[in-house]
């Protein structure tokens, strides 16, 4: 977890709880016979407990918000959410906000 600063500069900030901050990313494999299948994972950055992963052959960025919400309900609501923002990301206003 990072804070910018006004000087444009950033520091680290330790984490101190559980929901304070959750990252996601896609990973991508392929089956024994060549076909592609990707996954989100969305990991709470202190417990390094990977809270979802879900295997699709044609998931999309779009998957996300729908991946987060439900963790939302059932894991409650984190400080912060944040990704690597690649290219598989894509546009973030989707991603329902944290609090």
């Amino acid at each position: 977890m990072v804070e910018r600063l006004n000087d444009g500069s950033c520091i680290r900030l330790r984490l101190e709880c559980l929901n304070q901050a959750w990252s996601y990313d896609f990973v991508m494999d392929m089956t024994h016979d060549g076909r592609p299948f990707r996954m989100p994972n969305i990991i709470d950055e202190f417990t390094q407990e990977n809270l979802t992963i879900k295997a699709k052959r044609n998931l999309r960025s779009e998957d996300i918000p729908e991946c987060l919400a439900g963790l939302f309900c059932t894991k409650g609501i984190p400080k912060y959410t944040g990704s690597d923002n690649g290219s598989e990301v894509g546009d973030k206003s989707d991603i329902p906000s944290a609090k």
